[in-house]
């Protein structure tokens, strides 16, 4: 619970605990512009052995990770491929278009999901009327297909058929840590396929902001070019360095919590009359609730007077994330709460 309430709205309202302060508090610090912050250069090590690559470089957020990924691994007036519903494309406010100069090209993909084929069939003829491709994203787990975890097969087969057509990889793995738990496959093997790696430490690892974006020597070398040149590069920036390696120490393990707890919230909702809620495709911690012919929006603001609150992402649904500051016993607080609606 937070400020009295049972905050399902997103992973990233969460705030930092005493022993996370406390950290932070007594964070050694110098100047990351001039690389000498020594816990912000412990952190992107420790995060590039996790993902198994050579280098990391912390950023301010998962959008500007990417957004140094797509520059880094492309030309301006070049094409990307990646889902409808990426976070990329949809959430990103056209960073692709604006600061790479690169053209989005989107494949129709299930839950987030595209194939191998659906690559194929995407790219254009070698042709000088088409943009020529040179990058493709998969976002893991993925936000718009309800927190989906990527079959590591697939991100196989979609990588293998990538790599034929010499294109690059991006992972954006905002939430590759609920991957990793929900299927027990490692951040290092899912990242084994890319040439970068984004992740974040403040959604559902708790720090209060933060991300990373690991890969090659090269490609992070670039990256910190252009992190300086959009004015992500930050100075005594240990001190919130500190919050997500806490995050990593002390919270990964706990995010089969959140999980389990989405898979109850998502099963007591499927009960109740008028809402449409797929319990069985619930993998990690976030659900979508349609809520039929009545207005989401204004169900939220009942729910919210009543001590839950959801964010409604469209006329009729809703978004529930489980985070660390919901507990198992809440869960049941909150599906009252909807069974009590009007």
């Amino acid at each position: 619970m937070l400020n009295g309430k049972i905050d399902l709205r997103s992973d990233t309202i969460t705030q930092p605990d005493a022993a996370m302060r406390e950290a932070m508090a007594n964070a050694v610090v110098g100047d990351d512009v001039l690389c000498d912050d020594p816990t912000v250069r412990e952190l992107e090590q420790h995060t590039a052995t996790l993902l198994g690559k050579e280098a990391a470089v912390f950023v301010p957020s998962g959008t500007m990770a990417n957004q140094l990924a797509i520059r880094s691994l492309t030309r301006p007036g070049e094409a990307i491929l990646l889902d409808a519903n990426a976070h990329i494309y949809c959430y990103e406010a056209g960073a692709p278009a604006a600061l790479a100069g690169v053209q989005v090209s989107l494949l129709d993909g299930s839950r987030g999901q595209f194939t191998a084929t659906q690559l194929e069939a995407a790219l254009p003829p070698k042709d000088d009327h088409f943009a020529p491709p040179s990058l493709v994203c998969i976002e893991n787990t993925h936000n718009r297909g309800g927190g989906s975890v990527w079959p590591l097969k697939q991100i196989e087969s979609v990588a293998a058929a990538a790599r034929g057509h010499g294109l690059a990889l991006h992972l954006d793995g905002a939430r590759l840590w609920n991957a990793s738990a929900a299927s027990s496959v490692t951040e290092a093997e899912y990242a084994s396929h890319f040439d970068t790696v984004s992740v974040c430490f403040s959604k559902g690892l708790g720090a209060p902001v933060g991300s990373a974006l690991a890969g090659s020597g090269e490609a992070i070398a670039k990256a910190r070019f252009y992190r300086k040149q959009q004015g992500g590069a930050m100075r005594q920036v240990g001190i919130i360095a500190a919050a997500a390696r806490h995050a990593l120490e002390h919270n990964r393990s706990r995010l089969a919590d959140d999980h389990a707890n989405c898979r109850a919230l998502a099963n007591g909702l499927a009960k109740r009359p008028g809402l449409e809620v797929d319990a069985a495709g619930v993998e990690t911690n976030m659900v979508f609730i349609g809520t039929g012919d009545r207005d989401a929006a204004a169900l939220a603001k009942r729910l919210d007077e009543s001590g839950v609150r959801l964010l409604d992402t469209g006329p009729h649904t809703l978004r529930a994330v489980t985070n660390l500051t919901v507990m198992s016993d809440e869960i049941g607080q909150a599906i009252t709460a909807f069974e009590q609606l009007p």
